[in-house]
C-alpha cells in the first residue's frame, strides 16, 4: 500500500509557502522605503547643490557687472 502525505504536512507546506511569501513582501517593502528615503536624501542634497551654484552665478554676475562699471568709469575719466 502506498503512502500518502498526512494532512498536517499539507497544512505545513502551506503555511511555510504563506510565511515565504509574506517575507517576500516585507523585505520588497523594505526595499521600496530604503530607495525612497535614499531618493529624498539625494533629492535635498542636488537642491542644496543647485541652490549654492545659483547665488555662486548671481555673485559672479555682480562682480562682472562692478568690473564693467569700473572699466567704463576709468575710461570716462581718462579720455
Amino acid at each position: 500500500m502506498a503512502s500518502t502525505p498526512s494532512k498536517d504536512y499539507k497544512r505545513r507546506e502551506r503555511e511555510q509557502k504563506k510565511m515565504y511569501k509574506r517575507q517576500a513582501r516585507q523585505a520588497a517593502k523594505a526595499a521600496k522605503k530604503a530607495a525612497e528615503q535614499l531618493a529624498a536624501e539625494e533629492a535635498v542634497k542636488k537642491a542644496a547643490e543647485d541652490k549654492k551654484a545659483q547665488e555662486e552665478a548671481a555673485f559672479e554676475a555682480e562682480f562682472a557687472a562692478e568690473l564693467a562699471a569700473e572699466a567704463a568709469a576709468a575710461e570716462n575719466g581718462a579720455g
